[in-house]
């Protein structure tokens, strides 16, 4: 019997959002709104979106010993995240400098501060978590030979999700213990290597459609793969094949967190015995409600939310 749905291993930041009219251009200063500070970070957000869908959740996190990660703290605890693994010390709380334009769309640029701190001593000093948990997710805001102890440290019949976000070249370690490895268009190209790149057994480059990325990205050794497509939906891929997810039609706000809370409710549903496709369909649903509010933590849904749509 596991203690916790999802364990998540990752990132804990203050976000400071300013909206703007428009990005600036190198060199040019633009005007924005008032600035927002918001409990945020990769893992922070997931942690709290599958918190609100009702999963039994804890995280495992570095955070400093300041006002932001007290910040982060209330916010996970407020939102029934089971905090142990929350260390504190050793840096300041990371940041993230976050623009919003009108459209919803943002740009962030982090300074990783404690989250750079999280090592791979800290996770095998959490081994009883791994062992309590059922499904374990990952991100890469936090460094990546941490991602790899987390991968070495996986109890018996557990399930890893990463999302490789910022993304890099991954070890094939950590691509076979993948499953699903979920990438936007952006970060499956930095995995690819490239637009341009052969097929696993060297031939033709990958094609345009996500689809082909998809295949390509599972034969590197993923067990699953799923791709996000914003306003197209998502795509599926495992043995059994490629499946389309339809989009869910909403008017975007403000699309910050959006990507944790798919990922933290498609996790979700798969450790709770969803098929992918089920899982991501729900996850849809639940980065559809997400992308309606502003903010990332105080924007993921209740699962009544989600259910009410």
């Amino acid at each position: 019997m596991y203690d916790y749905d999802l364990l998540v291993v990752g990132s804990a930041n203050a976000d400071l959002v300013i909206g703007v009219e428009r990005r600036p251009a190198a060199g040019e200063t633009v005007l924005g709104s008032d600035l927002a500070v918001h409990p945020g970070g990769k893992g922070a957000n997931q942690a709290v979106a599958a918190a609100r869908l009702g999963a039994r959740t804890a995280l495992l996190a570095r955070i400093g010993d300041d006002a932001y990660g007290r910040l982060l703290l209330d916010s996970q605890r407020a939102a029934g995240v089971d905090t142990v693994g929350v260390l504190v010390g050793g840096a300041p709380t990371g940041i993230a400098l976050i623009t919003v334009d009108p459209s919803g769309d943002n740009s962030i640029v982090v300074s990783p501060g404690a989250n750079a701190r999280l090592t791979p001593g800290d996770v095998r000093a959490a081994a009883g978590l791994f062992h309590a948990s059922r499904v374990v997710s990952a991100q890469l805001e936090i460094p990546l030979e941490t991602v790899v102890e987390v991968v070495r440290s996986l109890a018996p019949g557990s399930r890893f999700v990463l999302n490789p976000s910022p993304p890099r070249l991954l070890p094939a370690e950590v691509l076979a213990a993948c499953d699903p490895l979920i990438v936007n268009e952006h970060e499956a190209k930095v995995i690819l290597g490239g637009a341009e790149v052969g097929d696993a057994a060297g031939g033709a480059a990958v094609g345009d459609r996500p689809e082909d990325w998809a295949r390509v990205l599972l034969a590197k050794g993923p067990k699953s793969v799923v791709v996000t497509l914003g306003s197209q939906g998502a795509l599926v891929a495992s043995a059994e094949g490629v499946e389309r997810v339809a989009a869910v039609k909403v008017e975007a706000v403000d699309t910050t967190g959006a990507g944790d809370s798919f990922t933290a409710a498609l996790a979700w549903k798969l450790g709770a015995g969803s098929s992918l496709p089920e899982a991501a369909a729900y996850a849809a649903r639940v980065g559809a409600v997400a992308v309606t509010r502003r903010g990332a933590q105080e924007s993921f849904p209740t699962a009544a939310e989600v259910e009410a749509r």
